[in-house]
């Protein structure tokens, strides 16, 4: 998986690390049990301090995204359940950004035509996201 940064952003590079791994997990890029590098590698692959990995691999352990051992490191973990808590924040980010993009002009059959080019990105893996 090729992980790609953008250092003159205003979005912190934690978060974009943390987002890059979010959106290789949900395309098939990393597979549940797959092993991601250590924080030291990662951060030199990247160019970034290893603290700025750590946070980013701390925040995906916080989400259930990923599963840290000391023994195994790192790893993809299990597609969850849809968990109630992750529903209502996604429920508010959509809410955010659906009005951002009415009141950038963007209608409703255009804003459904890009979510529906973006979903066909996505790997659907069994129990997860269906058409």
């Amino acid at each position: 998986m090729i992980i790609t940064l953008d250092f003159k952003s205003e979005l912190p590079i934690y978060v974009q690390l943390r987002n890059e791994i979010v959106i290789g997990i949900g395309s098939g890029g990393l597979e549940c049990g797959e092993k991601l590098p250590t924080v030291r590698q990662m951060a030199a692959d990247l160019g970034v301090n290893a603290m700025t990995v750590n946070k980013a691999y701390a925040i995906l352990k916080n989400e259930g995204f990923i599963s840290i051992d000391r023994r195994h490191g790192a790893t993809v973990s299990p597609s969850g359940n849809g968990q109630p808590e992750f529903k209502a924040k996604l429920e508010n980010e959509l809410r955010l950004v659906i009005s951002e993009a009415s009141l950038k002009g963007v209608g409703r059959e255009e804003f459904m035509q890009l979510c529906t080019g973006i979903f066909s990105t996505v790997a659907f893996k069994p129990g997860t996201l269906t058409e």
